[in-house]
């Protein structure tokens, strides 16, 4: 069985594959592919053409999984997700189709697009892994990831995600802008190969992430990076510019991701500075503000900044393992 070493070994060789077709982005990646190994959904919101769907394809094809696309759209219908039962004259009896959502990555793009009543056909699907159709509960391939985008800047004819969907989220990111040598070497890439698509390998087997996951659920935790995960978490309650703070599965996607970046790094435990990297991914789109706040984009992360600056960071001892080169880091 592999160790810690081999999940940070593969998932390193995933990302430099993926870096192949997406430039200068190698931070983001990491992200990804953490919450790929963390078991949870990403919700990219940015905008237009930095990408996304470029990630979302070019993971599918390193990880070695299955992967579709949804146009999300005003009149998309719960059932262009989910699938449904058709009558099959020649047979005379009805038989299941199977929308897109049975795969391991599904790409929702623009998910904003489509009304609420659609929106609502992913709930059951990234929590519990399952459709339910006319009674019957149909269990989603293994792996199933979400890979979601959406415009921050075009509102107008767009239905905004239910606080209980954001929540199914494990990470909230954005891509960015490259800067201007990304951008040429964007430009060069794409000259060279005289082509759009970029041929990359399947570096994992399908069977491989969730053998992964297994893994990475062995890294330690420490008592006192779990209170100050939860520490975190009671202080976006108790911040007076907040309506709603982070729920518990807040504290969840701290716990799975600083797990997931301890793996990527090598570690089999946790440090303060594993929890501090998903700060704003994790936190950003689980607290709705008070009403006077709405119009202010910058507030949530200030709400963010100041949580992580007032939380006192816990000083772990370094036994059994020799963690004294990460606790001047972790102080910060």
């Amino acid at each position: 069985m592999a160790d810690i070493r081999e999940v940070s070994e593969l998932s390193r060789k995933v990302i430099d594959e993926v870096e192949r077709a997406v430039v200068g982005k190698r931070g983001l990646l990491e992200m990804v592919m953490a919450a790929a190994l963390a078991g949870g959904h990403v919700l990219f919101e940015d905008f237009p053409g930095l990408g996304k769907t470029l990630i979302a394809r070019s993971f599918a094809t390193a990880l070695g999984l299955d992967f579709k696309r949804i146009q999300f759209t005003p009149d998309l219908l719960p059932g262009d997700i989910t699938g449904g039962y058709i009558f099959n004259r020649n047979k005379n009896k009805f038989e299941m189709r199977k929308g897109p959502v049975f795969a391991n990555v599904l790409l929702a793009d623009e998910i904003n697009r489509a009304s609420p009543k659609t929106q609502s056909a992913l709930l059951e699907a990234m929590q519990e892994k399952q459709v339910t159709l006319e009674g019957e509960t149909l269990a989603l391939p293994d792996p199933f990831i979400v890979l979601a985008t959406q415009n921050p800047i075009e509102y107008e004819g767009t239905f905004p995600l239910p606080e209980a969907q954001l929540d199914r989220f494990m990470v909230k990111l954005a891509v960015g802008y490259p800067n201007m040598e990304e951008e040429k070497e964007i430009l060069s890439r794409r000259r060279e190969r005289m082509q759009d698509e970029v041929s990359l390998r399947q570096i994992l087997k399908p069977k491989q992430l969730p053998a992964l996951r297994e893994i990475v659920e062995t890294a330690h935790v420490d008592a006192d990076i779990e209170s100050y995960i939860a520490a975190l978490v009671h202080a976006t309650r108790k911040d007076r510019r907040v309506s709603v703070g982070s729920s518990p599965r807040g504290s969840l996607a701290f716990l799975k991701m600083a797990r997931a970046h301890a793996a990527l790094d090598g570690r089999d435990y946790v440090i303060p500075d594993d929890v501090k990297r998903f700060a704003a991914p994790v936190l950003s789109h689980r607290l709705i503000l008070q009403p006077e706040y709405w119009m202010s984009q910058s507030v949530a992360g200030d709400v963010i900044r100041d949580v992580m600056e007032k939380t006192p960071v816990p000083v772990i001892s370094p036994s059994p393992q020799p963690l004294s080169q990460f606790w001047e880091r972790g102080k910060g």
